[in-house]
């Protein structure tokens, strides 16, 4: 099966137990349609570039994914329709990362100074 990475961001003023759920939302609908989440990462909340839906701040979540494209269409609708995403993104990829993510090893080294 194809191999995807699945990024989205949720509103700053949700709970960290809300974002849990809402990726847990998002794993149910992977394996209803075939597929699995290999790994999942909250990124913490962390500063936009830019505003976006009045949001200054947002909540990082990535998803590792190796499902088939079905699947990935059902997740993004349900991203569409989803009142917490103000945004997500999908990328298809050769091979899933292994270990932690360039995100999550920068916070570990103390990487740039997030509020």
């Amino acid at each position: 099966m194809p191999y995807y990475e699945f990024t989205y961001i949720a509103r700053q003023d949700i709970q960290p137990q809300q974002v849990d759920a809402i990726t847990e939302d998002l794993t149910k609908v992977i394996e209803n349609n075939g597929g699995k989440v290999t790994k999942s990462e909250y990124w913490g909340l962390r500063n936009l570039a830019y505003r976006i839906k009045k949001y200054k701040k947002g909540h990082y979540v990535h998803l590792n994914i190796d499902g088939p494209a079905q699947a990935i269409s059902e997740l993004e609708r349900n991203s569409r329709i989803h009142e917490d995403l103000i945004r997500y993104m999908t990328v298809r990829v050769e091979e899933l990362e292994e270990g932690d993510s360039v995100m999550m090893r920068s916070k570990e080294r103390g990487g740039r100074g997030e509020d």
